[in-house]
């Protein structure tokens, strides 16, 4: 069965994947989109979708991440591959876990906890995931296998109209990080489990990146509070307010109770160089950013 809670999902790609040697990306850097393109988004103080806003799959809760946009127009909402998973907690490689169908509906929500899932704010598509895109590829690099852990959800054309990019708390995202973190660099983020009751003071959430993993795929990162099952595929940015990457994974060793965070410039490129979505690039945040604790 899959779990309600998918960031455990993945908990063995923590500790079998850390010290694995394995070709580096071939992907460049990934891009985002110029500022005007978020001129038709609602206003951050009455957007219902952004990121940090809860999605649930086929009854998985996890937390939105980044808002995208392709060449076309359309509108997409980040979350962790892993939350479309399939099976037991354990199968964690993205090259060969199951994973529902691109086409599954999500739904996005408010306000959900152990008790109720909250209020509905909208809906989507599962449209990408880095998991089938790998599966379907054959790929054979091993740190793309246990770290590339993206998908994206087309927000339903009756639903844009109530999306705003930018991070609650903290504002951004500005851009993409391109250069990794190195041991020390402080991270910020914001998680939106349902174990939390509800409760948004507890989603915000500062701390510092352990260094880098997996040839550049990974970042080990400690946060007050730590990132919590719920919290998959919530954002994470850096000093500056770039995208920094997408929570994937909760370790019990060696690093315990720390995360694993998935670089979003390995990972956008992985899904701008083989996702099939033309033109696809991260939306930056209507509002500034700025680290206030």
């Amino acid at each position: 069965m899959r779990s309600a809670h998918p960031v455990v999902r993945r908990l063995v790609a923590v500790l079998a994947s850390a010290g694995t040697v394995a070709a580096l990306s071939t992907t460049a850097p990934a891009s985002a989109a110029p500022q005007a393109a978020v001129a038709a988004y609602a206003p951050a103080a009455t957007a219902e979708i952004t990121p940090g806003v809860q999605m649930y799959t086929d009854g998985a809760q996890c937390t939105a991440n980044f808002v995208f946009t392709d060449g076309a127009g359309n509108t997409y909402v980040g979350y962790a591959a892993h939350c479309a998973g399939l099976g037991a907690a354990t199968d964690t490689n993205g090259c060969d876990a199951g994973s529902l169908p691109l086409g599954t509906r999500v739904t996005f929500a408010r306000g959900g906890s152990l008790v109720s899932g909250g209020t509905t704010v909208g809906h989507g598509t599962l449209a990408y995931s880095s998991w089938l895109t790998m599966q379907g590829r054959n790929e054979t690099n091993e740190d793309a296998c246990a770290y590339n852990d993206l998908a994206l959800v087309k927000v339903d054309a009756a639903d844009v109209s109530k999306v705003n990019p930018s991070i609650p708390f903290w504002g951004g995202p500005v851009g993409i990080n391109t250069d990794g973190t190195a041991a020390g660099d402080r991270v910020y983020s914001y998680g939106n489990s349902i174990l939390r009751g509800g409760i948004e003071a507890l989603s915000p959430k500062t701390g510092a990146s352990v260094g880098t993993t997996g040839n550049g795929w990974s970042h080990p990162v400690y946060t007050v509070s730590p990132g919590v099952p719920g919290d998959s595929g919530s954002a994470f940015l850096d000093a500056e307010g770039n995208a920094l990457g997408t929570l994937s994974t909760l370790a019990i060793a060696p690093l315990a109770g720390s995360n694993g965070v998935g670089d979003l410039n390995s990972e956008l490129s992985y899904a701008q160089q083989f996702g099939g979505i033309a033109g696809l690039q991260l939306v930056p945040g209507t509002e500034p950013f700025e680290p206030v604790l």
